[in-house]
């Protein structure tokens, strides 16, 4: 394969990311699930705990769970630092990092 060749498939790939992302249920989530809307942070500046967009305020542990078992948006978890961790996808859109959401 030529590097033209990988290019185009990953552009591929990542248009078909956008349209999943994109894609709404009758309800306006996407694709029904739910998405971190804000953070509580410890003293340290870390997320300590999530609130979604339909009003639940999930601990770390459990956000985790949810978003290892697909069902929070928008959201990845990778192994660092010896354990779990939740991230958000990158998008290239530092607005809806965890890290800059607002807090409650």
């Amino acid at each position: 394969m030529e590097q033209n060749d990988f290019e185009k498939i990953y552009e591929q790939y990542k248009k078909q990311g956008e349209q999943h992302a994109h894609m709404k249920t009758d309800a306006g989530d996407p694709i029904g699930k739910e998405e971190f809307v804000a953070v509580r942070k410890n003293d340290d500046g870390n997320i300590i705990a999530f609130k979604t967009n339909t009003g639940r305020e999930l601990d770390y542990v459990t956000a985790l769970e949810e978003a290892k078992a697909g069902k929070i948006a928008h959201v990845d978890v990778f192994h660092k630092y010896g354990r779990d961790i939740i991230r958000s996808e990158p998008d290239g859109i530092k607005e809806n990092n965890l890290d800059r959401l607002p807090e409650f």
